[in-house]
């Protein structure tokens, strides 16, 4: 097995979850670490958020981490020999007001990452633009739309859902690839 030093924000991720998933505990990446991966790192976050698919307990999630070298300084996990820290938001596994449905899965030689899809990251990157004005997480969703295949429909379908179709439409040609 590689040393979690030399691993990748992926490799780490799949190590993780799959360590964790040998405890009876699943979890799904979200949140700016899947734009780094989807992005092909255009984008950088040190942080990999594993939402917490079936409510584990919150200690039996830290004995695992603890077996695996991380211990927890506020509500991350941290581990000396690797810059990226980790966290276990709440679930569900939610964009908007609605369940994720689609879960990717990635091979790593450190293991299996369950993901959400890159049309999901690019509508969990919009919620945040929709919502609260984010910019930063447009130019997220805007990497994201540029560089995988997106369901825009899918976006459409879900934007006006959120009630931002108006929004939506805005800013579509730019997701597109377009100004």
């Amino acid at each position: 097995m590689k040393p979690i030093v030399e691993m990748t924000q992926s490799e780490l991720g799949a190590f993780v979850q799959t360590q964790l998933r040998k405890r009876g505990i699943e979890l799904v990446l979200s949140g700016g670490a899947v734009v780094s991966i989807y992005s092909k790192n255009r984008y950088v976050s040190k942080d990999l958020d594993f939402v917490n698919i079936y409510a584990a307990r919150r200690n039996s999630i830290q004995a695992a981490m603890e077996e695996l070298g991380f211990h927890e300084e506020g509500r991350y996990f941290i581990h000396s020999d690797t810059q990226f820290f980790i966290e276990f938001p709440p679930g569900p596994l939610t964009i908007g007001d609605e369940p994720v449905k689609q879960i990717d899965e990635l091979e790593f030689p450190t293991g299996t990452l369950k993901i959400i899809s890159p049309t999901d990251c690019v509508k969990d990157r919009l919620a945040a633009y929709y919502h609260w004005g984010d910019q930063q997480c447009l130019v997220q969703a805007t990497l994201v739309a540029q560089l995988q295949h997106i369901d825009f429909k899918e976006v459409e379908r879900w934007s006006k859902l959120e009630g931002k179709l108006d929004d939506f439409e805005k800013i579509s040609s730019r997701l597109r690839g377009g100004l």
